[in-house]
């Protein structure tokens, strides 16, 4: 067993007033997935040219041309991502985890502070915001949502270490060496689950998308495969994840994450075999 490092969650507080370290990680996310996006609209040759702002240059990443990228329009996208995200994650653990509490209590919807956010339910609408981002702009959502999920394991991974420095969503009671006993979780040692989602979420995700996001793939097809194996990682982690107190096992073994997540291998295999298809 190896101590709990007992990080305080507050970079820094005045009065009622907190900059917490959750928050920033999840800013550090979407500011670094902002700026590699922008570095690969220019390497792709996908940003506008001239000095006119119709200035227009045909584009040559993931196999769809004629398709250009302006500020506005990143800046529209990552506006609109982020609230559909927020929006998404709340319902999401409202629908998902805990919907017979929130059909008693319904005003405790907006009682964020209170905690509970959903990863699927936050994919869910900030890939429904960028969808409509693109349609508004007239741009293709396959090609845009390659170019974004190929940095989203960035701000996943953070999170779930914000998620660890706060002491929740630990994993389950262990034995082994590296167990740590954290301050919401009883006296026993657990597994530090929320480093688990770090590595396999976040940088090794990141590594295989970053790796493959060169390879000349159809447009849509790296989007399934951050689907696809999203799903899989968070699937196996959830084996060592302590399951929601109010949901408990689903089904034997089986936690709602690991369902959510098996919904999202489908998906990502479906989309997968269409996208290769149409190749």
């Amino acid at each position: 067993m190896i101590p709990y490092p007992n990080i305080d969650p507050d970079i820094v507080r005045i009065g009622p007033i907190a900059v917490r370290w959750y928050g920033m990680m999840y800013l550090i996310g979407f500011v670094s997935s902002y700026l590699l996006v922008k570095y690969q609209i220019k390497k792709q040759g996908l940003g506008p040219r001239g000095k006119g702002p119709g200035a227009r240059v045909k584009g040559q990443g993931s196999g769809v041309k004629g398709q250009e990228y302006s500020v506005a329009f990143l800046d529209s996208l990552y506006t609109y991502s982020v609230l559909g995200l927020m929006i998404g994650a709340r319902l999401g653990y409202v629908v998902f985890y805990n919907l017979s509490f929130y059909i008693r209590h319904p005003l405790d919807v907006f009682a964020v502070w209170q905690g509970g956010l959903s990863f699927h339910g936050g994919l869910i609408g900030s890939v429904l915001a960028g969808i409509w981002c693109c349609r508004k702009f007239q741009k293709d959502p396959w090609q845009v949502s390659d170019l974004v999920m190929a940095t989203a394991p960035i701000g996943i991974g953070l999170g779930r270490l914000g998620n660890f420095i706060n002491g929740e969503l630990y994993g389950r009671v262990s034995d082994v060496s590296w167990a740590m006993v954290f301050p919401n979780g009883g006296p026993l040692p657990r597994h530090p689950s929320q480093l688990y989602e770090f590595l396999l979420e976040g940088v090794v995700l990141f590594s295989l998308l970053w790796i493959l996001k060169d390879k000349g793939f159809k447009a849509g097809v790296l989007t399934s495969i951050f689907i696809l194996l999203y799903g899989i990682f968070r699937f196996i982690v959830e084996f060592f994840r302590e399951p929601d107190q109010q949901l408990g096992f689903i089904a034997g073994p089986f936690t709602m994450g690991q369902f959510l997540s098996l919904s999202m291998v489908i998906i990502g295999a479906g989309i997968f075999y269409l996208r290769k298809k149409q190749s």
